[in-house]
């Protein structure tokens, strides 16, 4: 017969690291003692979101996010555009990522910066055949038609000392 406080413990465990999450994602912006401006929450959702489409194979979410002049600078430093990052979405290529240290740079009423660190799980990339795990990345936000639409991304390879 099981222990029902162990069952029990387990819950208890589980419910604090989502608190804990939850409460790490209140903070994301950098600064643990301010709250998250609407345009921060809005902005830091729609990053999570697109890795997120990524993992899910979720091209049709990410058609309606990319601009159509989309531009993604990889960490292996090369130009890829909105349909490469279509087509690896809908080949599964994510398969894992966790979001952390996200900022949030208003521009102008119509364009934003948003950069943030990214563990990332992926093939190809760097030998043993993974992209780079760490990665810095900084995203351009701009505001059509009432929508914000990520237009540019770029991922920096986090050094071992960064």
């Amino acid at each position: 017969m099981r222990n029902p406080g162990f069952r029990n413990s387990g819950l208890i465990a589980c419910l604090l690291c989502f608190s804990f999450s939850l409460a790490g994602l209140a903070q994301a912006s950098g600064s643990s003692s301010k709250l998250l401006t609407p345009l921060e929450q809005t902005l830091i959702a729609s990053t999570n979101a697109v890795p997120e489409a990524q993992k899910n194979r979720n091209v049709d979410f990410l058609k309606r996010t990319l601009t159509d002049d989309f531009v993604f600078v990889g960490s292996e430093g090369r130009l890829h555009d909105r349909e490469e990052v279509l087509g690896s979405a809908s080949e599964g290529e994510l398969k894992d990522y966790y979001t952390y240290n996200l900022r949030v740079l208003p521009v102008n009423d119509g364009a934003a910066v948003v950069t943030y660190d990214c563990i990332i799980h992926m093939p190809e990339g760097d030998a043993p055949g993974m992209a780079p795990r760490y990665q810095h990345i900084s995203d351009l936000w701009v505001k059509q038609n009432d929508q914000w639409r990520l237009k540019f991304q770029q991922a920096t390879a986090a050094r071992p000392i960064d």
